[in-house]
């Protein structure tokens, strides 16, 4: 903020570099209070009406720093007809969809397309997250949702527990979460909860 005086280039980095960091290491310490919560059995759901667009703008809004520096288009999906609205706890689903949206952003190539919408599945909701980056080799489709798992070969930094959070605070909505993804071809995750 300038207040001790102005900053040359190579201060300008390293504070940028050293509120990069912190933030990542608020964002793992919260990762982990969220997982003890779970292994406690001491997830409480505080539930209330809400429309899947809401959940998708949080997300959108909380990644707009990252989506302008990796410079990537994020493009929403809505039906024109109405979208059943959801009984969630929708601080925990928006940190999912959150969570889904800022890996699409980090695995995927600069300037690239990220899709996220919502459609109505029968008595359900889906909520979805595409991307157009690498891709995810389906032998480990199922275990990128188990605790600190990491891709073989990914650079993206991460404590591995971004997606075990998501798959326990779907599951306590009786919801799924699922992935559909090859190489080259980027990723589809899907959130589908009861309407």
């Amino acid at each position: 903020d300038k207040r001790i005086g102005d900053m040359n280039d190579e201060q300008i980095a390293l504070a940028g570099s050293i509120r990069e960091s912190s933030d990542r290491l608020l964002e793992i310490t919260g990762e982990l209070l969220k997982m003890t919560q779970v292994e406690a059995g001491k997830l409480q759901l505080n539930p209330k009406i809400t429309k899947p667009i809401e959940l998708i703008d949080y997300a959108i809004k909380a990644n707009r720093v990252q989506a302008e520096r990796f410079n990537c288009h994020i493009e929403v999906e809505y039906p024109e007809e109405k979208v059943p609205k959801l009984f969630v706890d929708s601080e925990k689903i928006a940190w999912v969809v959150t969570n889904l949206l800022s890996n699409a952003i980090h695995h995927s190539p600069e300037r690239s397309r990220i899709i996220v919408g919502a459609v109505q599945r029968e008595k359900a909701v889906e909520i979805y997250v595409q991307d157009f980056g690498r891709g995810i080799d389906p032998r480990y489709h199922k275990s990128i949702f188990e605790r600190y798992f990491r891709v073989p070969g990914t650079k993206v930094q991460g404590s591995g527990l971004g997606l075990a959070i998501s798959k326990e605070f779907v599951e306590a909505h009786g919801g799924t979460i699922s992935v559909e993804s090859e190489i080259g071809r980027g990723s589809r995750f899907s959130i589908l909860l009861p309407a």
